[in-house]
């Protein structure tokens, strides 16, 4: 007689041991939400302070998007071959060594050093990002898209109070000797260390690896679906429903791609455009922390309209919030108001991008290829993200910033007809 008993306890396990990723993944993600203020906040502000030219501001962004490409693809291999617990700490602990080579390079005057450790404080961004898979490693499908928006909307609490510790930390590194600017680098530097000791510490049992043990013993032990005596406890594992298939690899990654693109040209050159027509530090931090809540608080909202609408119909309205984020911020170079509204609209579009395109990729795969794909997927929103930051500068200098704004609008607006030629008229999951 076939039982079912020796299921639950694993159902046990893995319930247990996602409530406890979830937390520990919450509070790294609190602080590292801190961790990458800094480089949005102040990075355009320092590098054209230390360049002494506009038209290279958006460099510094653009290299810690590449450094991010790049730290996305070693932390997704690192994690397939060790587990999230490695893969993540060591992407943070990056991100700051990152930080604080930024300080030692704005103390030295060297922009050459200053390069370099942008490019290694980008690893803190895409390990920001590649922690939302590891939320999902243990959820049972029904609840993967709140474990996913869990995670994001965790960065909402240190990504809003890191900006506005601009200041504070700018007199705290005028008092430690160091630039102003390169301040709310050591808020960085301690927040993003914090994160990876977290990680390193309490993220046991590690999320992947458990639960490829478990999927092993249930795949081996369960008779299929259905039968006499399958197992109960069945709806809590971890793989998709047989069958499923969203609308592909090639819209979703589209999607995160463009929206990525655009986001960053439009963030990074926002503080550089107010600090020119007067507005203060305090100002600027103001709006990208309006901006960086706006980008994950809604997570939840999005995963939740993805679930009820299909992802490509939240593409569309991905779109049509970015354009309406460039049009408001063309219409001010005064009110801080009006470019705070332009970034939050900024950042629910992007918010909307991010889930509904992490949706796409990863209905419309394997389990067995579905990380590397996702991290390959990563790298090129990274890569995309250095593509906006290094042209933003280049574009606001020559035409402006309200051709910058207008012009990703209708960018991030263009990619919806591609998208929906390329889902072959599929709109759900």
């Amino acid at each position: 007689m076939t039982t079912t008993a020796p299921a639950w306890p694993a159902v046990r396990t893995r319930a247990r041991a996602q409530r406890r990723a979830l937390t520990v993944l919450f509070t790294a993600q609190v602080l590292s939400g801190a961790g990458l203020a800094a480089g949005v906040v102040n990075g355009a502000l320092l590098a054209q302070d230390m360049l002494g030219s506009t038209s290279l501001a958006g460099l510094l962004g653009a290299l810690a998007t590449a450094g991010a490409a790049l730290a996305a693809a070693v932390v997704g291999r690192l994690s397939d071959a060790y587990g999230r617990r490695p893969g993540l700490a060591a992407g943070y602990l990056a991100g700051a060594v990152g930080s604080a080579g930024v300080v030692a390079a704005a103390m030295a005057g060297s922009s050459a050093l200053l390069f370099a450790a942008m490019v290694v404080y980008g690893a803190g961004t895409a390990t920001n990002l590649q922690a939302r898979y590891a939320g999902a490693d243990l959820a049972a499908p029904a609840y993967r898209g709140r474990a996913v928006s869990t995670v994001l909307v965790a960065t909402t609490l240190g990504g809003v109070a890191g900006p506005n510790l601009a200041v504070p930390a700018g007199d705290l590194g005028v008092a430690l000797g160091v630039p102003r600017l390169s301040g709310l680098f050591l808020v960085s530097a301690a927040a993003y260390g914090a994160a990876a000791l977290v990680l390193a510490v309490w993220l046991r049992p590690d999320p992947l690896l458990l639960a490829r043990e478990l999927d092993a013993a249930e795949n081996a032990a369960a008779p299929p679906a259905g039968a006499p005596g399958a197992d109960p406890g069945a709806e809590y594992g971890a793989k998709p429903a047989a069958g499923r298939r969203g609308p592909g690899v090639l819209p979703g990654a589209l999607v995160m791609v463009v929206t990525q693109l655009v986001m960053v040209a439009i963030m990074t050159m926002t503080p550089v455009h107010m600090h020119d027509n007067g507005h203060g530090t305090a100002a600027s931090g103001l709006v990208i922390a309006v901006h960086i809540g706006a980008m994950y608080l809604p997570a939840p909202l999005s995963g939740w309209l993805v679930d009820r609408r299909g992802p490509l119909v939240v593409a569309v309205a991905a779109g049509v919030a970015m354009l309406a984020a460039g049009l408001v911020a063309a219409t001010t170079a005064e009110s801080t108001a009006v470019f705070a509204v332009a970034l939050a609209l900024l950042g629910v579009g992007w918010s909307m991008g991010l889930v509904s395109g992490t949706a796409m990729v990863t209905s419309a795969i394997p389990a067995a290829t579905r990380a590397r794909t996702q991290g390959l997927v990563d790298v090129a929103i990274s890569a995309a993200g250095a593509g906006g930051g290094l042209a933003s500068g280049a574009v606001v200098a020559g035409a402006g910033y309200p051709l910058l704004t207008v012009g990703g609008g209708i960018l991030a607006l263009a990619v919806v007809p591609a998208a929906v030629a390329a889902a072959g008229g599929i709109s759900r999951r």
